[in-house]
């Protein structure tokens, strides 16, 4: 019992003192913390006190920049103004002056226009007067020469009209020999320049097409039994085979170049194949004939390639390669097409107009002649079709149109193909005629010059490319034969048609004689 309550006494004395010594260090903390509290308060009061200060400092001197800031722009501001108004001064002063001028001027304008106005009416009062007494010395003058007044007129108007004449023959002389001599040398240059820098091999002319044979064997395994092998490369072909008497040679004939072309080298692979039968020719024929096709379209990319020009139709491109395979006048076509190409683009560089649209224009200007022999028009019409449906542009349309003078050139390029398409046809070798055109077209000359009142005699002379024309003096004068000279060269190119150029020259001679006696 004893131990009980000793150890519960000996509990409570434990707790007790446990008590005691937590609320000594409860005291001695918040003794540590309050002295630390008031030091922390002091020091943020310190640095409160020393922020306010600092922020005065800092507003007043930002108030004193603003200050001055705002001294400045009022300063400039009223340096502006006194500027201004002084601009508006001076513009006023200048103002004033220049109504006190105007109202000077309009005064002295007034004044021009009342002296104005009383001349006026004095020349109209005078007018009057000497128109009256025109007409008294007109009546005098009637009476006197025992002539109207009409018939003066038309007197004076018959003399001057053969005065007028004259001085237009006469002015249009000087105006050609100064236009001629002003034109002439750039021209040459022009065209010697562009012949010059382009050279072409000439070409003969081809209306048939001959297949030679290695042996004559070879005409009788052509004609085959009763003809049946001819027959069937004429009916696959659409051509006529002539074999005559000529040694190892056949002559393929078409009026059709294409056909023509894929005959010969159809001919040519039988031989060298050997065997030559209708089923094989038919194959053959078919084989060749989608060969050309792509030959044909190659020729025609290769064509556009070496001129430079710029992306075109497929079916274009097709008939300008078929235009390897046409001739005219011995002439191939797609070289002659090329070289008026070549000739328009060089003298299109030449005068500082569209190069590519030149030779575009040159190489489509004889694209009718790849279908002329198919179907009916000229090639003029037909190559105008053909560019209108593959939307080619005006200028090219026109240029295929006008080249032959049947339609106005509307644009220089135009002007250019047609130079070029004469160049490249007149040029020595380009092409011949028959002997019947030729003769007919020197006749026509002479006759055309022939038919013009105070002609005696014309000759056709250089191969057509010049008449002399003999006129009679008495009838024709020197400033007449000017006239006489536009006329018959008007009608030459009205009525003709021929290459290049003819060349008007009239002669007018006057022999005077008399006998001594």
């Amino acid at each position: 019992m004893n131990e009980v309550m000793i150890s519960i006494l000996a509990g409570v004395i434990g707790v007790a003192i446990g008590i005691v010594i937590m609320v000594i260090a409860n005291r001695s903390g918040l003794a540590h913390s309050q002295a630390k509290a008031a030091s922390i308060l002091e020091e943020s009061k310190t640095k409160a006190d020393n922020l306010v200060r600092q922020a005065i400092l800092d507003g007043k001197q930002q108030a004193y920049e603003a200050k001055l800031q705002a001294e400045k722009e009022l300063k400039e501001q009223r340096s502006q103004l006194q500027s201004s108004e002084s601009k508006l001064l001076r513009r006023e002063d200048s103002l004033n002056f220049r109504e006190e001028n105007l109202s000077a001027k309009e005064a002295k304008l007034d004044e021009k226009n009342r002296i104005a106005d009383e001349k006026n009416a004095n020349l109209s009062k005078m007018e009057t007067e000497l128109q009256q007494r025109i007409d008294n010395q007109i009546k005098v003058l009637e009476q006197v020469a025992g002539m109207s007044q009409d018939d003066a007129k038309k007197v004076l108007m018959d003399a001057v009209e053969k005065k007028m004449q004259k001085e237009i023959a006469s002015y249009m002389r000087d105006q050609e020999e100064e236009a001629s001599a002003a034109a002439a040398e750039q021209a040459r240059n022009i065209i010697a320049s562009a012949i010059q820098r382009y050279s072409q091999e000439e070409t003969i002319e081809r209306t048939v097409s001959v297949v030679t044979l290695p042996s004559e064997d070879m005409k009788g395994r052509i004609i085959g039994r009763e003809g049946r092998n001819i027959k069937a490369i004429e009916q696959a072909t659409g051509v006529d085979l002539i074999i005559d008497d000529t040694p190892d040679v056949i002559t393929v004939s078409c009026f059709d170049p294409i056909r023509r072309e894929i005959a010969r080298r159809s001919l040519e692979t039988l031989m060298k194949d050997g065997r030559i039968q209708p089923g094989r020719i038919e194959d053959v024929v078919a084989k060749t004939t989608s060969e050309l096709d792509e030959q044909i379209m190659k020729i025609g990319d290769e064509a556009i390639f070496k001129l430079g020009i710029g992306k075109m139709n497929r079916d274009m491109v097709k008939l300008i390669g078929r235009l390897r395979f046409r001739y005219s006048y011995g002439q191939n076509a797609l070289e002659h097409s090329m070289e008026v190409a070549t000739f328009a683009g060089m003298m299109a560089a030449e005068l500082g107009v569209n190069q590519g649209i030149a030779k575009r224009a040159g190489l489509l200007h004889d694209i009718g002649k790849a279908i002329d022999f198919e179907q009916e028009g000229s090639h003029v019409e037909l190559g105008a079709k053909v560019a209108k449906k593959y939307g080619e542009s005006p200028i090219i349309i026109n240029s295929i149109e006008s080249h032959h003078g049947e339609t106005e050139p509307t644009d220089i390029i135009s002007v250019l193909v047609a130079a070029a398409d004469t160049l490249s046809a007149a040029r020595p070798g380009a092409r011949y005629e028959s002997m019947e055109n030729y003769i007919n077209r020197l006749e026509q000359l002479e006759t055309i010059a022939k038919g013009f009142d105070g002609v005696e005699k014309a000759f056709a002379i250089q191969a057509g490319r010049e008449v002399r024309v003999l006129v009679q003096p008495e009838k024709v004068d020197d400033v007449g034969m000017v006239k006489v000279a536009h006329d018959i060269r008007e009608k030459i190119e009205n009525e003709m048609q021929y290459p290049g150029q003819v060349k008007v020259t009239l002669i007018r001679e006057v022999r005077v004689q008399d006998i001594a006696k």
